[in-house]
Parts: structure tokens; C-alpha cells; sequence
């Protein structure tokens, strides 16, 4: 059975080779690809508001953070980030941290969600992203060295969670 856990130092521990991967690959994620561990653990657990891995059988299948995406007069918008274990790809793992996420980010008072920069090739997570019902609100061109493609845009996409404008 699935279930979310708040990320603590073991679980990141145990989803830090994946994590490493993702990172190295330069596909996805504007981190630096020679971060350490230490880097990586204060960038998706200490800074953000919340973190939380899904595990079966005490495998870790994915992870994300939830923060802020802004200060002050626009903290109503949340920031997340997600990232799925290689082989729990395709099992709907990454939609599973997306609803759980809205959920705690309506829990914690936020009112839309943003994603900052959606690399443009990742198309499996942009599908996934606007069939949860994210718009693409704006392209960055030229926005990600992408290790093998170049230079290629990024996208910024947007939901609406609350139910009414307050």
C-alpha cells in the first residue's frame, strides 16, 4: 500500500540516488547537477514549508516540496516541486503527488499553485500538469540548457485551487 510520509534525513537518504539521477540528467530540474547531498536536502526539505515522499513497501516511489512562490501580497501562491523514482514511472505516482500537494497547499491557505519553469521537452509532465488543470500563462524562451536538446523554452503554469475568490 501507498501512503505519504513527511520527508525526514533517512527517507531523503534512501531517495537521494534518484534524486542525484534526476538532477545529473539535466532534463527537468535547474539544479546544479554536481550539488551535494547536503545541497540537495536543504533545497527540498529544510527551505521549503513542507516536504513529503510516497513509499511502498518502504520504497521510496517519489517526492515533493511546497513552498511559497512569493512573499508578502502574493503568499496566496504555492511552489512545488515533484520528482518520481525511474522505476515508478508511468504508475501514476507523479499525479498522486500533485493532488496530495493541492490538498496541502489548500490545507495550509494557499489559493492557486504555480510552476515556475516547466522545461518544454518534459511533455509526459506537461500533459499530466494541464489534464490537473495547469495553464501554460507563459513561455521563457531559450530558458534551460537542456544537456543533449540545447537551449530549449520554459514554460510557467498556473491553477486556480480555491473554490471562490475571497
Amino acid at each position: 500500500m501507498m501512503n505519504f510520509e513527511k520527508t525526514n534525513k533517512n527517507l531523503f537518504l534512501s531517495f537521494w540516488p534518484e534524486f542525484k539521477e534526476i538532477v545529473s540528467a539535466q532534463e527537468t530540474y535547474a539544479f546544479d547537477p554536481d550539488m551535494s547531498q547536503q545541497q540537495a536536502y536543504s533545497i527540498w526539505v529544510e527551505q521549503p514549508l513542507e516536504s513529503y515522499v510516497l513509499v511502498e513497501n518502504d520504497i521510496v516511489l517519489g517526492s515533493y516540496y511546497l513552498k511559497a512562490n512569493a512573499m508578502g501580497p502574493s503568499n496566496h501562491i504555492a511552489n512545488c516541486g515533484y520528482m518520481v523514482s525511474k522505476h515508478a514511472r508511468g504508475q501514476g505516482v507523479a499525479r498522486q503527488l500533485c493532488l496530495h500537494s493541492q490538498q496541502r497547499a489548500l490545507t495550509l491557505g494557499f489559493k492557486a499553485m504555480q510552476f515556475n519553469s516547466v522545461v518544454s521537452t518534459n511533455e509526459v509532465a506537461i500533459r499530466l500538469w494541464q489534464k490537473l488543470g495547469f495553464d501554460i500563462i507563459g513561455t521563457i524562451p531559450k530558458a534551460y540548457q537542456h544537456k543533449t536538446k540545447g537551449l530549449v523554452d520554459s514554460y510557467i503554469m498556473y491553477k486556480w485551487l480555491a473554490e471562490k475568490d475571497l
